[in-house]
């Protein structure tokens, strides 16, 4: 595959929507690599390992009673487009509808920015816990590493590969441990994505819904970041250290686009999240900071996330 076929998937994009989703798929699958699988029966073992001494411990250091998705799926990066380009679809299906202006301009243009956007990921994510956002029906929940991302980046940061997988484990295992405690959250989170996009084909700008979402986003990635290093049975000081300054690195056109595709969100999102929680660890202790999964009322404010004190005087003890 090469740069020339995802132009050429791009180019002849079709269809009555703003996006040509089969050739999204070409487009993102011709311009990243898919990297290797060649992985040995021990150390795919070693992955399913991991994630269930992530549960236990988990279990254990939160007082959150979860399962984990029985779909433990070890990918490449293909692997990962194909199984995420449903919820690009479903995200964007408010636009459906919409008329298309300049079709044979504009749904090119359309199909090269989303496919754009899914190889780029494609070529950074390591591991995902997906609760099937705005999905029909009771698909089980899956759990994803994107092993060839997961060894580029071990590499990179100079960090043994065994220890980092582990850590990656903890942390997408602590999101199952979030949306098991908080069986409304898929629900909530895909109704404020659902209403933003839907209030972008109005001309609107979804303040309000984008806002709840990011709070709400801001709460899954800070109680993840301190639950996952609380539960972690190694050292990961050199981990969180390292892993922090990929998150802000890379090269100018790398950071432009991590910056156009709300990267530089996700980081404030850690970084915020995490610092609430630890303020109200240190008041209640990690039992009393998983409170906030137990209804989307208990979601910190954006006030609050910046004055923990102001959400422990709101919300009560159990």
């Amino acid at each position: 595959m090469s740069l020339l076929e995802s132009a050429h998937a791009v180019i002849t994009a079709t269809g009555d929507e703003p996006v040509d989703w089969s050739a999204v798929a070409r487009a993102a699958k011709a311009a990243t690599d898919p990297g290797t699988l060649d992985l040995s029966p021990a150390e795919e073992s070693a992955y399913a390992a991991d994630v269930r001494d992530a549960r236990r411990n988990i279990r254990e250091v939160s007082g959150v009673a979860f399962s984990v998705p029985d779909t433990l799926e070890i990918q490449n990066r293909h692997h990962w487009i194909d199984a995420n380009i449903e919820t690009f679809e479903r995200a964007f299906e408010p636009l459906a509808d919409e008329p298309v202006v300049l079709p044979s301009v504009s749904r090119p243009l359309n199909t090269a920015s989303v496919a754009g956007s899914l190889a780029f990921i494609a070529r950074h994510v390591l591991g995902q816990y997906d609760p099937l956002l705005l999905a029909d029906g009771d698909e089980e929940h899956g759990l994803y590493f994107v092993h060839p991302n997961v060894v580029h980046a071990a590499d990179t940061l100079d960090v043994d590969f065994a220890r980092f997988r582990r850590w990656i484990a903890f942390h997408e295992v602590t999101h199952a441990a979030e949306f098991g405690a908080a069986p409304w959250l898929p629900e909530y989170l895909s109704s404020r994505l659902h209403e933003a996009i839907g209030e972008l084909t109005e001309r609107h700008l979804p303040r309000e819904s984008f806002g709840e979402l990011n709070l709400a986003m801001t709460a899954v990635e800070g109680y993840a970041e301190l639950l996952m290093d609380e539960a972690f049975d190694d050292e990961y000081d050199d981990l969180r250290r390292k892993l922090d300054a990929r998150r802000s690195g890379g090269d100018p056109i790398s950071r432009v686009i991590r910056r156009l595709l709300g990267f530089q969100l996700k980081r404030q999102q850690y970084e915020r999240g995490r610092a609430f929680f630890e303020a109200v660890a240190a008041e209640r202790g990690l039992a009393g900071a998983a409170i906030v999964w137990d209804d989307p009322a208990y979601l910190p404010s954006e006030a609050e996330l910046e004055d923990p004190d102001r959400w422990l005087d709101r919300v009560p003890l159990a």
